[in-house]
């Protein structure tokens, strides 16, 4: 999928130099002595004690692998607001106007959403994109030291369809309805590539996964560990046992 979607393109601005087709390569790499940063929870975020669990014990997976595996995580104080401002920035874009027109059909979460980025100056977009570029210089700074940084790919379980978010972990309150996904949204503020890999199952048969996210612009080395991972585990073969 990668070899035909990546390549340059002039059409955008962003768009990476290398062909796609080095996507069509085997993935195999020998990790011997490959640092890598492990984090429970991206220093002090709620997470679910039965994720943390799962995940403790494919630590050994990694060292299994020939890594070289340490606690530590970089230093992710504003990448809270970063999300939360840019999220908002970007639903008063997408929906003021319908919001203006159409409030009594939208949903609760996307009108508060739409109505905090409609509230945002240009002072606090500025800021904000300022502490961006502070943020990836911090993270940037750590991935030098380590090729990897390994987390829960979600801070719960997976939870009942009929519950529309998580508004707690372990008696933590989130104050918003997507803070529950911060180990990700953390993430995607720092436009390091990403990937979430099957990492086992709860004791009650949930699944689990592993994010594991690489340096700038290395898509191919976050493909080649989760590859390494997923041929070490087989999780991704695997389906838990049905409920009775």
């Amino acid at each position: 999928m990668l070899s035909a979607m990546a390549g340059p393109d002039r059409r955008s601005p962003i768009a990476i130099a290398d062909p796609g087709d080095r996507f069509r390569a085997p993935l195999g790499r020998d990790f011997k002595g490959v640092r890598i940063a492990w984090s429970r929870d991206l220093g002090g975020l709620p997470v679910d004690r039965r994720v943390t669990k799962v995940l403790d014990a494919q630590r050994a997976t990694l060292e299994g692998l020939g890594c070289h595996v340490e606690d530590g995580q970089p230093d992710f104080a504003e990448a809270r607001q970063i999300f939360q401002v840019l999220r908002a920035l970007n639903f008063a874009t997408r929906y003021g106007p319908l919001l203006a027109k159409h409030r009594h059909q939208m949903k609760d979460t996307v009108i508060w959403n739409t109505e905090e980025g409609l509230k945002l100056t240009a002072r606090e977009i500025g800021e904000v994109d300022v502490q961006r570029t502070r943020l990836y210089h911090r993270v940037r700074e750590f991935m030098e030291r380590h090729e990897f940084l390994l987390l829960p790919a979600a801070q719960v379980p997976p939870f009942d369809v009929t519950q529309p978010y998580i508004t707690e972990i372990d008696g933590v309150h989130l104050p918003t309805y997507i803070d529950w996904m911060r180990v990700c949204s953390d993430i995607t503020v720092t436009g390091l590539p990403a990937i979430s890999v099957p990492a086992g199952f709860t004791d009650d048969g949930l699944p689990v996964g592993l994010q594991i996210v690489g340096r700038h612009q290395d898509e191919w080395g976050v493909l080649q560990l989760a590859h390494a991972f997923e041929q070490a585990t087989g999780f991704g073969r695997r389906r838990p046992p049905l409920a009775a």
